[in-house]
């Protein structure tokens, strides 16, 4: 083999592995179609919406690890006939207005004010923060040997008045921790 064919096969061979590499997703890629398919395995009640037509939102609290990962894995969907929204949320009074909504790790410190302003509605709260079961968010998506994992606290979730599939369970470790806290759950 000549030199000219030894160089254009490693240079294909270097081809071929950073494509592989680079068709791996990323972490929040990942997430990002777990928050997606939250919208397929829980239930809200009519009332988690302001109107029949209202869009299905998906809240970012704080932080935001996504960029645009959170628009593509939803782009052109729908969920029960209601397309997808991405919004970014700055404080916990906006948070009410999300069917779901995510926390990234680096905002536990507000992460009880925020389950405090939700106080029992049907946002779905998810975290990144392996403990976030315990503090009361619904679902944490812990990483662990380098998978996700999830955490399902069923008791926010009942009290918030969202039915979580039992397909999505049977996948989850359950935490048996109390509801988060507020106030009297309207």
């Amino acid at each position: 083999m000549g030199v000219l064919t030894r160089l254009t096969v490693l240079v294909a061979a270097v081809v071929l592995l950073a494509s592989s590499v680079c068709a791996a997703p990323s972490e929040y890629q990942v997430k990002a179609v777990f928050l997606f398919n939250f919208s397929r395995f829980v239930e809200w009640p009519d009332s988690a919406f302001v109107s029949p037509e209202a869009p299905f939102v998906i809240g970012v609290f704080g932080y935001d690890p996504f960029g645009d990962q959170l628009e593509e894995a939803t782009r052109g969907e729908t969920v029960n006939g209601r397309p997808f929204v991405i919004r970014r949320v700055r404080n916990a009074r906006d948070a009410a207005d999300c069917q779901i909504l995510f926390m990234h790790r680096t905002e536990e410190p507000r992460m009880n004010a925020v389950l405090a302003a939700l106080d029992h509605r049907s946002t779905l709260t998810v975290s990144d923060l392996d403990v976030a079961g315990q503090r009361g968010v619904m679902i944490a998506l812990a990483t662990q040997d380098n998978r996700i994992r999830l955490r399902v606290n069923v008791n926010s979730a009942r009290a918030a008045h969202l039915t979580i599939s039992s397909k999505l369970l049977r996948s989850a470790e359950i935490v048996d921790a109390p509801a988060a806290q507020g106030g009297d759950g309207a």
